[in-house]
């Protein structure tokens, strides 16, 4: 048995107080609305879904929100999920661009998704140079 299996069956968690530590399990809701920034510091936006491929079961992409006033002028990337990087001790997402691409990048709005299969490979971002 498993220790999953074996905790549900108990509903005890047999691995310690902190078994998260390291981090290595997140929950969907508590990455949405996450901050993403870069190793600058710049604040680049939030996470505002998460993709998910059905056939694997991974995460394909996140799709961050940047930008804008009260939904004007909003941009939404779709940026694959080995681009990002987790800052348990800030509690934020890393992503290693700067905010001036981002403003120069033509992401997209919500109303006109892009094709979702283009972005499984990380090679994708790098469209801005």
């Amino acid at each position: 048995m498993t220790v999953f299996e074996n905790e549900n069956v108990t509903g005890k968690n047999i691995e310690g107080k902190h078994t998260n530590m390291p981090l290595k399990f997140l929950t969907a809701s508590s990455i949405i609305g996450d901050k993403v920034h870069n190793d600058k510091g710049e604040h680049l936006g939030k996470i505002e879904d998460i993709m998910i491929n059905l056939n694997t079961g991974q995460i394909e992409y996140y799709v961050i929100k940047f930008g804008g006033f009260i939904t004007i002028g909003e941009k939404y990337f779709a940026i694959p999920f080995s681009l990002l990087k987790v800052d348990s001790n800030k509690k934020m997402f890393l992503f290693n661009e700067s905010r001036d691409k981002l403003e120069k990048a033509p992401g997209f709005d919500m109303n006109h998704w892009p094709e979702t299969n283009f972005h499984a490979e990380a090679s994708y971002w790098r469209f801005v140079e």
